[in-house]
C-alpha cells in the first residue's frame, strides 16, 4: 500500500451522491488513507485551496461544474492526479477520460473489493508520471546549462585566443573560487556580452 505509516496519501473525494461518497470514504479510511469530501466542483476547488491531495476522484457526472471541467482545472492549473468514477464504462467516455489525463477509471456502481486496488495503482501510475516530468525537467534544465557553458567557453576562446581547454579551465576554476555552478557564471557572462553588443548597435547608430 502507498499509503505509509507515518504519512498517509491524502485522497480528495468528488461526488454529489452522499451514498457512494460516503462508501467510498469509510472503505478509503479503513485502508489509512487521509479523505477530503466535495459534493461539487465549487467545493473540491476550496478544498484544495487549503489543502492540496496526493489524488482526487472525480465523479464525472455532477450538476454545475463536471467532472471533466474540474479535472481539466487541475490539469491546467495546480497538477494535481485525477482518476475518474462514472456510471458508464462506454468505451467513448473512458477514452476521453484517458485524453482529460485520468490515471484511474472506477465505474458505479463501485466493486467493494477493488476500490482500494484501484486507487493505489493510480496513485502509483500518478507517482510515476510526476518523476518522469521531474526528469525531463531536469535533462531540460541540464542540456540548457550545457549550452550556456559551451557557448561562454566559445567566447572566451575568441576574446582571449584561447585554445577550448584553457578557456573552460578558466571559466571553472572562476566559478569555483566564487563558490557558484560553472553554468550560472556561464549565463552572466553571455548576458554581459549580449549587453555590450547591444550598446556597440547604439553607438553605431550616431
Amino acid at each position: 500500500m502507498l499509503a505509509s505509516a507515518n504519512i498517509k496519501s491524502r485522497i480528495l473525494l468528488v461526488d454529489d451522491d452522499e451514498f457512494t461518497l460516503t462508501l467510498l470514504s469509510r472503505i478509503l479510511e479503513k485502508a489509512d488513507y487521509e479523505i477530503f469530501q466535495a459534493e461539487c466542483g465549487e467545493d473540491a476547488l476550496n478544498i484544495i485551496l487549503m489543502q492540496e491531495p496526493d489524488i482526487a476522484l472525480l465523479d464525472i457526472n455532477m450538476p454545475g461544474m463536471s467532472g471533466l471541467d474540474l479535472a481539466n482545472h487541475l490539469r491546467l492549473e495546480t497538477g494535481i492526479p485525477f482518476m475518474f468514477l462514472s456510471a458508464t464504462s462506454d468505451a467513448e467516455i473512458v477514452k476521453q477520460a484517458v485524453e482529460y489525463g485520468a490515471v484511474g477509471y472506477m465505474v458505479k456502481p463501485v466493486d467493494v473489493l477493488n476500490i482500494v486496488p484501484t486507487v493505489e495503482a493510480s496513485l502509483a501510475r500518478a507517482k510515476e508520471i510526476k518523476q518522469l516530468k521531474k526528469s525531463e525537467l531536469n535533462l531540460t534544465s541540464a542540456l540548457a546549462s550545457g549550452r550556456e557553458t559551451s557557448m561562454a567557453v566559445g567566447l572566451l576562446m575568441t576574446k582571449f585566443q584561447s585554445d577550448r581547454q584553457v578557456a573552460f579551465d578558466v571559466l571553472r576554476n572562476h566559478a569555483r573560487s566564487n563558490r557558484r555552478p560553472i553554468h550560472e557564471v556561464a549565463s552572466e557572462l553571455l548576458q554581459a556580452e549580449e549587453a555590450i553588443n547591444q550598446f556597440k548597435k547604439l553607438f553605431s547608430a550616431k
